[in-house]
């Protein structure tokens, strides 16, 4: 018989599982919807959990890609540690092998066709097989025997070469149990080219990782590594477990085929892998976070909240004033940046999370420090150091937004545009006035800047309100210049509120911090507008 038809039909096998799997995929992911999200972002705190979130949402989802997406994305918003995601990530890897079992059960016993990605997943497997058949009875099977170490070296490959090309492990896999199943190739080929292929997605998750972030690529780091480590195993004891699973088949009175006995053997070595990693994941974590780092991971490392400065009450507070000031200075940064449009909003987003990180540090920091048998004067103190961290985070947040708003916003007329540079260049003046660590600025300069602010923001708003009652400004561009100059204004706020609290803070301890300035006098709730 030609090979033209017997590839077509591998071909047309290959694609209708394809595209029964990305039906699966969609259909299951828009039916989890922000079930996903709840599942990985909250039934992760326990490694097993971590682990067990990972295989139940992979065997739901049908894609151990779509779920090492998710997990890349929750870890960079903060909502899973690397720890977390790692645990994930194995169990993404044991529930993908979920689609072997549905090949080696279902797609060869049952004729299931009345859901379409269900049903185009069974057609394809069904194709494939009736391909498979044909060659079955036109090659010799004792041609593709494991013979010697290339030639179990080339199957291997072979199964890595599969994934990468089809860039679906699940598809290769169904292929591989096809051809096993159709009695085309021996079992421990077979397994071999399970092997290659679960070490195949690898490759998947180094192309997603070119030019991603530096959690990403820890996460593929990690992945390659859990994927070689369990291949390795897996070909090293090969044999004893193919044996393994054939006698405990037999002994309990499981399914016999050469399918199930493959897609047992994928699901056995990934628990393996799991097995031999877990004891030593706490510490692949913590070599994981030393590599990719970026600059804005780095500025968001704490250096004075040491626990040795805990040994007194007031070097405590002095390194805790210390920290959230280089909070402020980063803050302040991106506030400048975001108005002289020197930044896009993605890069001050990298900024954010170096201030989301210090003050988280200087949250626990102070939680240590109420521990401690403080003064009274520093422990009422403590309460404005949460005021400037929340004052802080918000600042950043609204330099973010802002650059985002900027972005997307149409100039206003030159008349209208150079007022509205004017009033931004008083807020540039007020965040230098509000530089605690810079000599001769104190409350009172600050809140005199603020009371520009506010000034030149009633005048410029209503100058605006007349432009767009005369029709000189589009009403929408009018509205959205307006909502941007509120955020400009609640900015000036922010800053000038956290400033106040921080200097607060300094002065409780009566004496400043080295390059902390001392206040001349610690202002009232009332004097600057409340807070």
């Amino acid at each position: 018989m030609s090979a033209m038809p017997i590839a077509m039909g591998v071909l047309g096998g290959v694609g209708l599982f394809l595209l029964g799997m990305r039906l699966m995929t969609d259909g299951l992911r828009l039916a989890a919807g922000r079930g996903l999200r709840r599942i990985l972002a909250r039934w992760t705190s326990t490694p097993p959990r971590a682990l067990g979130a990972g295989v139940l949402v992979t065997s739901l989802v049908q894609s151990s890609s779509a779920v090492t997406v998710a997990v890349i994305g929750f870890a960079n918003a903060g909502l899973l540690t690397l720890g977390q995601a790692v645990f994930v990530i194995y169990g993404s890897n044991v529930g993908t092998t979920v689609t072997g079992w549905l090949v080696a059960l279902l797609g060869f016993d049952v004729n299931v066709k009345a859901l379409a990605g269900f049903g185009v997943f069974l057609l394809g497997i069904d194709v494939l097989k009736s391909a498979f058949a044909v060659v079955e009875g036109s090659m010799s099977i004792e041609s593709l025997q494991v013979t010697g170490p290339l030639v179990a070296a080339a199957f291997t490959a072979t199964g890595f070469l599969m994934t990468v090309l089809m860039q679906s492990s699940s598809a290769s896999i169904a292929l591989i149990l096809t051809s096993v199943g159709g009695g085309v190739i021996p079992v421990e080929s077979g397994a071999l080219l399970v092997i290659g292929a679960n070490v195949g997605t690898t490759g998947t998750a180094a192309l997603a990782v070119i030019g991603a972030t530096s959690n990403a690529k820890r996460l593929a780091l990690a992945h390659l590594i859990f994927n070689f480590v369990t291949g390795a195993v897996a070909l090293a004891t090969l044999p004893l477990l193919l044996m393994l699973l054939a006698r405990l088949r037999s002994a309990v009175g499981l399914d016999q085929s050469p399918t199930s006995l493959i897609a047992g053997f994928h699901t056995l070595f990934n628990l393996l892998g799991v097995m031999l990693l877990w004891p030593f994941t706490p510490t692949l974590v913590r070599r994981l976070e030393r590599r990719f780092r970026t600059p804005e991971e780095d500025e968001g490392r704490p250096r004075y909240l040491d626990h040795n400065a805990l040994s007194s009450g007031t070097s405590g507070v002095h390194a805790l004033g210390l920290e959230l000031a280089r909070a402020g200075a980063i803050a302040r940064e991106m506030a400048q940046q975001s108005l002289r449009r020197e930044a896009p909003a993605s890069r001050l987003a990298a900024r954010r999370g170096s201030i989301d990180r210090l003050l988280e540090a200087a949250g626990g920091f102070v939680t240590e420090l109420q521990r401690q048998r403080l003064s009274e004067g520093l422990g009422a103190a403590l309460p404005s150091a949460l005021r400037v961290g929340r004052y802080y985070a918000e600042v950043a947040e609204l330099a973010q937004t802002i650059a985002a708003e900027q972005e997307a916003l149409d100039r206003l007329p030159p008349p209208l545009d150079a007022d509205v540079r004017d009033f931004e260049a008083s807020v540039l003046e007020l965040i230098e006035r509000s530089a605690v660590d810079r000599e001769g600025n104190a409350p009172e300069t600050a809140a005199a800047a603020l009371a520009a602010v506010e000034e030149r923001y009633h005048a410029l708003k209503q100058r605006l309100l007349e432009a767009g009652t005369q029709g000189r400004v589009a009403v929408g561009l009018l509205v959205a210049h307006l909502d941007r100059l509120s955020n400009v204004r609640r900015l000036a706020q922010q800053t000038e509120r956290a400033a106040r609290y921080l200097w607060r803070l300094g002065a409780a301890t009566d004496e400043a911090a080295p390059g902390w300035a001392q206040p001349s006098e610690v202002m009232t709730e009332d004097s600057a507008g409340g807070g």
